[in-house]
């Protein structure tokens, strides 16, 4: 993207003919044509909500206990079960009843009421997005077998419960996000009952059902609870996206900001791109993210981003020490190459979430959480926060991750908690952090990039060392707006290096990670930065 703004901006000055300034030359914030020719793209980005936002990702089940549970008690029957708060998930047997696994039918009694009890703690985090997991109804506790996407599950409420609860979010200054499930449904839905009963249903042709199946039927990854529907039915495409009061369309209208899409790799680059217009016909701001494992180079314009499961990957063998962290930095840089930057700055950066172990059983050391942390919230994207990782929850593999949220470590001594509203404060006050450039810096023994905007004040420098040893790098700072002898200082232990002629000399010891912020001084008698925006 640089070397292509770079060809832009020498055709815009060949044209110009002279070189292109600010107008007011006394304005002590003097812009070069570079940056002059950066600051409408610059504005963009910020006007955007999308870009470099704070996602924090919640299963409403397992959140925040109901106010009432004996009230609601009778929407877990049997062989559902209500577990108590303090419970821990844990795998079960096959349940011959449910024919589901039986850790799929425990739960926790958290409500979409509960959860609005809880936004003020969600708030005070300094989060942009909330997004919940799946809320329709559905037999088990995460929901990814729905029965009816137009419902709420009645354990979580009512469709009026999610307006009211997008109209508090929206209050908060915040936005809200879904979970939708288009590849596939539950055996249980009554659409899909009557499918396999009768050949002449209505619904039949919503599935894929024939003998060519073992099971009789196409299912995702071949579970038999989990019917994958069939997409290339124009009918099925419209009630789930197409229609005025289709699901997608109509959770929009109810306030709802966007949608995260559950294994959008399967639903493939067409029906994305179908569905994501047409979420952006009803509101050009909604947001379509989807659940992509793959590498994300073609995926975009399909959806507005990813999770971004491959940058995720990097990160942890990296700090594991499976990968050398220059190649780390190479990787990332060859990905913001081969990508619509735009759509990465929406993408969000997962450590961990439901799927996957909590970060502190993937990384069992305190330095590896911190460094795979800082690099979360300071490379390009939307830094995605699974509920608990900011008081140190812990979670091995499905169900143990899912288990309910920790309120008892919701304390003013917990380092886990100040360590994450320290990280967030840190990236709010950036700017290049949430809507910058990228810039790979070489480096012999680290992984180093900068953040850059049009503002020199915004440059952020990040090296990371996950080795066992003390490593001393020489730096090039690819930006020319800074001069000799600033001092750059570490945003998380205070460190601080001195530039000399462009260059950067920094020690980082081991299993460390610096964000390097230059102090510039504007207003004193001299300064080198007075004709420097």
């Amino acid at each position: 993207m640089r070397r292509v703004l770079q060809l832009l901006i020498g055709l815009f000055i060949t044209m110009q003919n002279v070189p292109a300034q600010n107008p007011d030359s006394s304005d002590p914030s003097y812009a070069n044509v570079y940056d002059e020719l950066r600051s409408e793209m610059f504005t963009r980005r910020d006007a955007d909500w999308r870009n470099g936002a704070l996602v924090y990702q919640v299963i409403v089940d397992r959140f925040a206990p109901a106010a009432d549970l004996d009230a609601k008690r009778e929407l877990y029957p049997a062989p559902k079960r209500l577990r108590e708060w303090d419970e821990v998930p844990k795998g079960g047997t096959y349940n011959e009843e449910a024919e589901v696994w039986s850790h799929e039918i425990d739960f926790w009694g958290g409500d979409l009421d509960s959860l609005r009890s809880k936004l003020s703690y969600v708030q005070d985090l300094g989060v942009d997005v909330l997004y919940l997991n799946p809320i329709h109804l559905a037999y088990t506790n995460h929901k990814y077998d729905a029965q009816d996407y137009f419902k709420v599950s009645p354990e979580y409420g009512t469709r009026e419960d999610v307006i009211e609860l997008a109209n508090d979010v929206h209050d908060r200054g915040m936005k809200l996000v879904l979970d939708g499930v288009f590849n596939h449904m539950g055996r249980t839905s009554p659409w899909f009952k009557d499918a396999l009963a009768n050949p002449e249903s209505e619904w039949r042709d919503w599935y894929l059902i024939s003998d060519e199946y073992e099971i009789g039927y196409r299912a995702w990854v071949n579970v038999p609870n989990l019917p994958e529907l069939n997409l290339e039915n124009e009918k099925v495409r419209a009630r789930l996206w197409g229609d005025p009061d289709s699901v997608i369309l109509g959770y929009l209208r109810d306030g709802v900001d966007g949608w995260r899409l559950d294994v959008a790799f399967d639903i493939g680059f067409n029906y994305l791109q179908e569905l994501t217009e047409s979420a952006h016909r009803w509101d050009p701001e909604s947001l379509i993210i989807g659940e992509i494992w793959n590498y994300p180079e073609e995926w975009f314009p399909s959806i507005d981003g990813i999770m971004n499961m491959t940058a995720r990957t990097i990160l942890l063998e990296m700090i594991k020490g499976n990968v050398n962290p220059s190649l780390a930095a190479i990787h990332f840089d060859r990905m913001y190459e081969d990508i619509d930057y735009e759509s990465l700055l929406k993408s969000w950066i997962i450590l961990d979430n439901h799927d996957t172990p909590r970060l502190n059983h993937s990384l069992p050391e305190q330095w590896q959480q911190r460094m795979a942390q800082v690099l979360q919230f300071t490379l390009p994207g939307s830094p995605c926060i699974y509920y608990g990782v900011e008081l140190g929850m812990t979670g091995g593999e499905d169900p143990e991750q899912r288990g309910p949220m920790r309120w008892d470590l919701v304390t003013d001594d917990n380092e886990q908690l100040e360590w994450t509203k320290k990280l967030i404060a840190m990236r709010n006050e950036c700017r290049s952090l949430r809507i910058g450039e990228f810039l790979h810096l070489n480096s012999e023994h680290l992984m180093a990039f900068m953040r850059t905007t049009d503002y020199v004040e915004d440059l952020a420098i990040v090296v990371a060392n996950p080795s066992d040893e003390e490593a001393t790098d020489l730096l090039m700072i690819r930006d020319s707006k800074i001069m000799s002898y600033t001092r750059f200082v570490d945003q998380l232990s205070g460190d601080a290096f001195d530039c000399m002629a462009g260059t950067l000399t920094i020690k980082v010891p081991a299993r460390t990670v610096y964000v390097l912020r230059p102090s510039i001084s504007k207003g004193s008698e001299y300064t080198p930065y007075k004709r420097v925006q």
